[in-house]
């Protein structure tokens, strides 16, 4: 298939989530995990669902792996990677920073990636040779001179262990830290493709968090890579740097290596 045909299929996977998702936004109590039918898991499922009947019917040699129902085998080489409500907190709570993420993977490599927000109705889609596009137009990560001048994002502090939480001080100590944004999940991505954020730092990430924001971030003009600076692939851990200004790599990386035991 062509990369084009995936572009088109993907986002009528995007169209059918949000469908499945808009109705169950701010819609009451989620706060009790006991209950299994809340808001948040009624629309993750129905999303998922949605995503897989389209996917089943039109490429069904593809392999699927989702959040919600796992992973069933293909055998095309090829493997949909679906988390169809990344960030439960924000939804949970009423914030519109939620993300349907939609990848593609060949081989193992993302080639494919979509960010839906379905209550803003905006969308970032990245595809291997395809500039970036943010609701259609081109998106563009922006230049970083200095660490010092970075604005730097994370979903929170609670994501990292304690060895995690001194890297990524020691990385933090270095940007501005004045500006420093927690929550957000997919949607800081987002905002890194089209030059309003110049890093993400997260640890924990599964790959449904992470494999379609890597066409997004690099087809904008960005870098991924996991916190000693290696390409990510279907093997990588959960560790996860995102890096506008790809200049920044070496002292993003070198300021994470050498934080100081007390």
């Amino acid at each position: 298939m062509k990369i084009e045909q995936d572009i088109a299929l993907a986002l009528r996977l995007a169209d059918a989530a949000g469908e499945a998702i808009r109705p169950h936004f701010r819609t009451g109590l989620t706060g009790d995990r006991k209950l299994d039918a809340s808001p948040v898991t009624v629309a993750d499922r129905d999303a998922e669902e949605a995503m897989r009947r389209i996917l089943k019917a039109e490429v069904p040699r593809d392999a699927i792996i989702g959040e919600e129902f796992g992973a069933e085998d293909g055998s095309s080489g090829r493997t949909w990677v679906l988390d169809p409500i990344d960030g439960t907190v924000s939804f949970i709570a009423g914030r519109p920073i939620f993300g349907t993420l939609i990848a593609l993977l060949v081989d193992g490599w993302p080639v494919l990636g979509i960010i839906d927000q379905p209550i803003l109705r905006e969308r970032w889609v990245g595809a291997s040779g395809h500039p970036t596009t943010f609701n259609g137009i081109a998106a563009r990560t922006r230049p970083c001179r200095e660490l010092s001048d970075a604005m730097m994002a994370t979903t929170g502090p609670q994501y990292f262990d304690d060895h995690q939480g001194d890297h990524f001080m020691a990385l933090a100590a270095k940007t501005d830290h004045k500006r420093m944004m927690f929550g957000g999940d997919c949607y800081n991505y987002g905002l890194l493709a089209s030059g309003h954020v110049d890093l993400v730092c997260e640890a924990g990430l599964k790959l449904h968090d992470w494999a379609a924001l890597v066409p997004i971030v690099e087809g904008a003009g960005g870098t991924m890579c996991d916190w000693n600076g290696e390409p990510l692939n279907i093997d990588s851990g959960g560790e996860v740097l995102a890096i506008g200004d790809p200049a920044r790599l070496e002292d993003v990386v070198e300021a994470m290596a050498c934080h100081h035991h007390d």
